[in-house]
């Protein structure tokens, strides 16, 4: 579970660095869910990476949202 909990935490990076290119900011709403999943496992593997980076990527999905709009 540890190392399923850092790779989703990986990804959920990616798509978190994804999200940050023009017109792709729709992205965040796919890459959201998909880091609280990784966030849920990576609790459950007690995996701080991957805790860490999963939170970085939920916490800068919302925020890029707010600013673009995607959340009124």
């Amino acid at each position: 579970m540890k190392t399923v909990g850092l790779i989703l935490g990986v990804l959920a990076a990616l798509g978190m660095l994804l999200g940050f290119i023009p017109l792709l900011g729709w992205f965040n709403w796919l890459n959201i869910p998909f880091a609280i999943i990784g966030l849920i496992i990576s609790a459950i593997g007690k995996s701080n990476e991957g805790m860490v980076l999963c939170g970085i990527a939920v916490l800068v999905g919302i925020i890029r949202l707010v600013l673009g709009g995607g959340i009124l």
